[in-house]
């Protein structure tokens, strides 16, 4: 009977749903706001690296630890709600068990197996995992099966973690993972209670008796307690007495938590506005030769007058040939094929692995259709950057890559590019996820010679692949004499006052 012991428990109100055994995670999907005809991106997460192109500073790693069923995952996730920031991560050792050998499983089915100590963790993969999460780049979870002991095919991705929580009983066990943490918080809740919390747990989500649970309680959970876990305690920055209850404590470190993230603000865009220009063009910049048919199309897309039929028909026309130049630097080699008079012919073919296109929506995604016309069977990935109105900078929303993308060609697609704020945040994400940067190639109808400086300066590897370079930005970030608006030219959509030639436009699908 369930009621008798939830009497046991202390009355406390978190307004969250029961306990589940604990998954790495990250926070919910990115704040939406949905209507009737488009989904609006409410929060993103802002610059984290600087106008070098480099991380600044790692993500701040907030350790939990406390026994079993202390309530970890409550604070964690009284945390993460108080914080309000987008892009948290929860970490969680549960997903890092070590896979049971045969014998293991057996042991393990009659409560004979010690999943509270030390050795039960796979600590070399943890720590890696989150050293590499600190310094944001995207890394794979593994996804435990309690009920199998094992780890499932599919793991899971994770990226892009301002803040990560990292819970867990063994938390403060390794020394390596203690100088991955910056602040350490150790739940301590009354044994008696962990207890019941334990009971309850394993019989209603496990299906397991209350004699077993007792037995590998008493045999295994207290006294790794006693022996690996309770003299950690020592080591934390804060103690949390009665766990997600306790308000008060949880206040302090969130209090603290938005101090270190204030000095962790960059402002990118005020930073590529003033550095490296009156610079000659890189050398990693093509622009599409100026024919009479190119400076035509121009003349039809720059002009207000043009109709938006026209200008999504030259527009059209631009991309295709845009496309059609960058895929001449991709790498090839020579490939000898007969023709149908049995004759030998010297050509060239492809040589790598696989061509992804990314597009940085929305009006990148005007692009995929003449890269798909010309490059069968293309992977696309997505990538939405908006402004943030009042800090004027950059923001990351949405992020969809194909898996395995590491060892692609990129062709990263923009319609236009002005400082190079969104450009170079999407570069760093593909980047994060591994990407070789000499094999990106950032293609756009135009640009701005300060969105090519800031791209090429940052990365120096990058491609830049243009049909037109424009010598000014204007205090409003306009290209000039720039074309508008793409986005709001190209769907007929109304652009605000204050819009920027790159990643202003808002999703609409």
């Amino acid at each position: 009977n369930w009621g008798s012991l939830d009497r046991l428990l202390p009355s406390v109100s978190t307004g969250l749903s029961p306990r589940k055994r604990t998954t790495s995670q990250c926070k919910s999907e990115p704040p939406l706001l949905r209507t009737s005809k488009r989904t609006i991106y409410t929060a993103g997460r802002p610059p984290w690296y600087n106008e070098h192109g480099a991380q600044s500073k790692d993500a701040f790693v907030i350790g939990l630890c406390g026994g079993s069923a202390s309530g970890k995952t409550t604070v964690a996730r009284k945390i993460i709600e108080d914080l309000d920031v987008p892009w948290v991560v929860l970490l969680s050792m549960d997903s890092f068990y070590k896979v049971l050998s045969p014998e293991q499983q057996t042991r393990a089915a009659s409560n004979d197996y010690n999943f509270d100590h030390p050795d039960a963790f796979d600590f070399d993969l943890l720590t890696h995992t989150l050293h590499k999460l600190k310094q944001g780049k995207s890394v794979k979870i593994p996804v435990y099966d309690f009920t199998t002991h094992g780890r499932q095919k599919e793991w899971k991705t994770v990226y892009g973690a301002s803040v990560i929580i990292f819970e867990g009983i063994m938390a403060f066990a390794d020394k390596k993972l203690l100088q991955l943490l910056d602040m350490k918080i150790f739940v301590d809740t009354d044994s008696d209670i962990r207890l019941v919390r334990r009971l309850r747990r394993d019989i209603t989500e496990r299906g397991r008796d209350i004699e077993g649970v007792i037995k590998q309680y008493n045999k295994f959970v207290k006294p790794a307690f006693e022996q690996y876990i309770e003299p950690t305690m020592r080591l934390a920055d804060i103690v949390v007495p009665r766990g997600g209850g306790n308000m008060v404590a949880i206040d302090l470190i969130v209090q603290h938590v938005h101090s270190q993230l204030e000095e962790r603000e960059l402002s990118v865009r005020a930073a590529l506005a003033s550095a490296h220009q009156a610079q000659p063009l890189p050398q990693t910049l093509s622009v599409l030769e100026s024919t009479p048919q190119v400076r035509g199309m121009h003349t039809i897309i720059r002009n207000k007058e043009t109709s938006r039929d026209e200008f999504i028909f030259y527009s059209k026309r631009l991309m295709r040939l845009l496309i059609e130049r960058a895929l001449s630097f991709l790498p090839s080699q020579v490939r000898v094929v007969q023709t149908p008079q049995g004759e030998d012919y010297e050509g060239r073919t492809f040589h790598g692995k696989m061509i992804t296109g990314v597009s940085i929506l929305r009006a990148g995604e005007t692009m995929e259709p003449a890269l798909r016309a010309v490059c069968k069977d293309v992977r696309i990935g997505k990538i939405l950057i908006q402004t943030n109105q009042d800090t004027g900078e950059p923001e990351l929303h949405y992020l969809r890559l194909p898996k395995d993308i590491s060892e692609d060609h990129v062709i990263l697609m923009d319609c236009t590019v002005s400082t190079g704020a969104a450009a170079m945040m999407a570069v760093r994400v593909l980047l994060d996820h591994d990407v070789q940067e000499d094999k990106i190639l950032l293609v756009s109808l135009l640009m701005a010679e300060m969105g090519v400086h800031s791209v090429a300066y940052a990365f120096p590897q990058v491609k830049i692949i243009t049909t037109a370079v424009d010598k000014k930005v204007n205090d409003l970030f306009h290209i000039i004499p720039g074309i508008g608006n793409f986005g709001d030219r190209y769907f007929g959509t109304d652009a605000p006052p204050d819009w920027s030639d790159e990643e202003m436009d808002e999703p609409s699908y």
